[in-house]
Formats: C-alpha cells, sequence, structure tokens
C-alpha cells in the first residue's frame, strides 16, 4: 500500500495561510491548515490538524510549526508519532506558563475590549516584526490577516496558549530530523531559547536567520525555503 507524505504548514495566533504564502508557492503540493476554527486547547487544533491531513490523503507529514503552531505540532507528534515524518519547531516554545503571562496576555486582550481589536493588533504585532521589516508590503498583509481575526478567535487561542501542555519532556524522544529556526532578531522566541531546544533533541538542526524577527516566513522567505529544503533532503523513516 503506496503511503502519501505531505509537507505541512501550521500557523501560528490569529495566522492563517497567507503566512505562508512564498513557502506554498516554493513548495507546490504542500498543505497549509488554514487555522484551527474556534479551538480553544492545544489538543483541540492538534486534531484539526489531523483532520484536514485525512482529508487531504496524507499518511506521514513533514510538519513545520510556527509559534503557537509549533506547540500544535508537538501535540501532533504526541498523538500520533508514527505520522510526523519530519518536524520543523520555528519561532516557537516548548516552557510552561511563565509567572505573569497570564496578566500580560489579559493586559493585551483587555486593549482589545477598550479600543478596538485593530488597537490590540497594532500593540502585539509590531514587536513580532524586526523594526527594518516593518515598512513593507508583508508586514501590512501581515496585519490585515491578524485584523481579520477578530478579538473572539484570540482570545479563544489565548485560553489554549494558557492551558498549554508541556512539553519539553517529549524532545529527548524525537526520532526524527527536527528543523529547530528562528530570527535572530525575534525578541519573543530568542535564538537562545532555540539553541535549548535543539540541544535537548537527539536529530536537530538549528537555524538562525540574520535580520528577522518572529514573522520569520513573511520577513526572510529565502533563507526559510532554504532551511526547508535542507531539510527535506534528510533522511527520515
Amino acid at each position: 500500500m503506496e503511503i502519501a507524505e505531505m509537507l505541512t504548514f501550521l500557523p501560528g495566533l490569529v495566522c492563517d495561510s497567507r503566512m505562508y504564502a512564498r513557502q506554498v508557492a516554493a513548495f507546490p503540493g504542500a498543505l497549509v491548515v488554514d487555522g484551527y476554527g474556534m479551538a480553544d486547547s492545544i489538543t483541540q487544533m492538534a486534531r484539526v490538524a489531523l483532520a484536514a491531513a485525512d482529508e487531504n490523503g496524507a499518511d506521514r507529514l513533514d510538519l513545520f510549526g510556527h509559534s503557537m503552531g509549533g506547540r500544535v505540532a508537538m501535540e501532533v507528534a504526541r498523538m500520533a508519532p508514527r505520522r510526523v515524518r519530519r518536524l520543523a519547531l520555528v519561532s516557537t516554545g516548548v516552557h510552561s506558563v511563565g509567572e505573569g503571562e497570564p496578566a500580560k496576555r489579559a493586559a493585551l486582550q483587555q486593549v482589545g475590549y477598550d479600543h478596538g481589536f485593530a488597537a490590540l493588533v497594532d500593540q502585539w504585532l509590531p514587536p513580532m516584526v524586526a523594526e527594518a521589516n516593518r515598512d513593507t508590503p508583508a508586514y501590512a498583509e501581515m496585519r490585515e490577516m491578524s485584523l481579520s481575526k477578530g478579538q473572539a478567535l484570540f482570545d479563544a487561542q489565548i485560553r489554549a496558549l494558557l492551558a498549554r501542555p508541556p512539553i519539553d519532556d517529549l524532545l529527548p524522544h524525537l526520532t526524527c530530523p527536527v528543523l529547530v529556526m528562528t530570527g535572530e532578531l525575534d525578541v519573543w522566541a530568542p535564538p537562545s531559547q532555540h539553541r535549548a531546544i535543539a540541544d535537548a533533541v537527539p536529530d536537530a538542526e538549528l537555524v538562525v536567520v540574520p535580520g528577522a524577527g518572529h514573522m520569520i516566513m513573511r520577513e526572510a522567505p529565502g533563507e526559510v525555503n532554504a532551511a526547508i529544503a535542507r531539510w527535506l533532503a534528510r533522511p527520515a523513516d
């Protein structure tokens, strides 16, 4: 029986397939999970991702998760390890909820309640992008994408992040090729955090992209696509 394999992209907080436009152009046939509906847990999001793979006939996945999507990718690896052929953890983290994190996220949500969702996005998005990359068409497209999601979806995904399951204990048990990647200027998920992830994984490649912030796929698509190509060329079961 033929096994169908598929490069699969998972988006982060209030993101969708628009984050991966340059990757889909470079890797035809890839699947992008175009959001998670109103799922408000990482486990539910992982189920959405697996259902999308099933609908597209994908048995084995080269699974690329960005930011919150990295946590979803890890949950897929926990739930269905035999289906993950390769794993990419990009601009993400494996730590549990930190001290003060709920209050910080609540304060950002309150901006939306008090001043509208556009005010929330305009406070949240700029630090996610390196300063030199903010006055670009890609930034405008990312802002439009985020605005289209709305406060209710933002709140659902924040609930998911604040109730996220621990995943750091899974890292030493990953046996597939793992790409660990972030931007040099990512202040939300910095290179030091990714070095620690890569050090904990048996078969990891660490890539730090110069000049890029958190929204790495739109800020540095050429470098990201080159890293993906190398990752896909690595032998996997």
